[in-house]
């Protein structure tokens, strides 16, 4: 149950970032793709959240938003009691820990896991699905897993960030660049946000998935189905890695203020100018990280 309040927390936060009116519908595929897991635990959040009255239940219909969600989500998960710590998550960020600084070895048993960090077989499962849906691990034949030695050193994340710096500027390129002005809104209030204090007050995840999707949602705009496979491949690689490097949130606020005018120009079809800014933005973080890369030491 511990995963599924999580999720419900992240729900709320979705609700608050994209300012969904009262009585806008949530489905739950929609909720799923968005947060990148699958649709029973998303299920389960809704359902949580239709019992404490966030949500409504409408037969053959599904969810709706119910009331007003005007307080901070961290604030109101707590009120509501939707906070208990996320054994999967913990577990999952553990084991990639310990795979950097070389302590787990890259082929494990499922039972050494299981013992090590004091794991059901359903939380085993879970941890399992999100390791292989990030593509950082995979099930041998026989049993037990072998994890990816390439997201084991430093230079991966540069390496991520060169691959980066080589396609999303020319993605702004690409003939028929089309940003939606909804979408232009939503990552809009997703930085302001950040400003407003969600820099200190957001997990890892959260930082994390609200760089993704900005990232994502630019270059998914450039409509071409190649660039479009590539960075979402390169985002689900550098997770691990970029977790680590988060343990300085002070870069943040000058990363949102980037996001800020890359989006303005987009606004303002200077395609040319977003371009050349996306190239600092990333230059700038590549630069930044290569100056960390001591936390990303084993």
């Amino acid at each position: 149950m511990n995963h599924d309040r999580s999720i419900a927390t992240q729900i709320v936060e979705l609700i608050q970032t994209e300012r969904l009116p009262v009585g806008a519908h949530l489905p739950a595929q929609m909720l799923a793709d968005k947060l990148r897991v699958s649709r029973s635990p998303v299920n389960e959040a809704l359902a949580l959240l239709h019992e404490k009255g966030i949500l409504t239940r409408e037969k053959n219909r599904g969810f709706f938003l119910a009331q007003p969600v005007a307080t901070p989500a961290a604030e109101l998960a707590s009120q509501l009691g939707l906070t208990e710590p996320d054994v999967v998550g913990a577990a999952y960020f553990q084991i990639a820990e310990d795979l950097l600084k070389g302590t787990l070895p890259t082929e494990v048993s499922e039972q050494a896991i299981k013992s090590r960090y004091g794991l059901t077989t359903t939380q085993l499962n879970a941890v399992f699905k999100r390791i292989a849906q990030e593509g950082w691990g995979e099930r041998k034949p026989g049993y037990g897993w072998e994890f990816s030695t390439m997201l084991t050193t430093p230079d991966s994340l540069l390496q991520s960030y060169r691959m980066r710096l080589a396609l999303e500027p020319a993605a702004l390129l690409e003939p028929g660049y089309r940003l939606e002005p909804r979408t232009i809104e939503r990552l809009r209030a997703a930085e302001l946000h950040l400003l407003n204090g969600g820099i200190e007050t957001d997990t890892v995840d959260q930082l994390h998935d609200r760089g993704v999707r900005f990232h994502e949602s630019l270059v998914e705009a450039s409509g071409n189905p190649f660039f479009i496979d590539t960075i979402r491949r390169v985002n689900r690689v550098r997770r691990l890695l970029s977790y680590r490097s988060m343990r300085d949130r002070v870069r943040y606020e000058e990363h949102a203020k980037q996001h800020l005018h890359i989006l303005e120009l987009l606004e303002r079809e200077r395609n040319d100018e977003a371009s050349r800014a996306m190239r600092e933005h990333l230059d700038h973080t590549l630069t930044a990280l290569a100056r960390i890369s001591e936390i990303l030491e084993p």
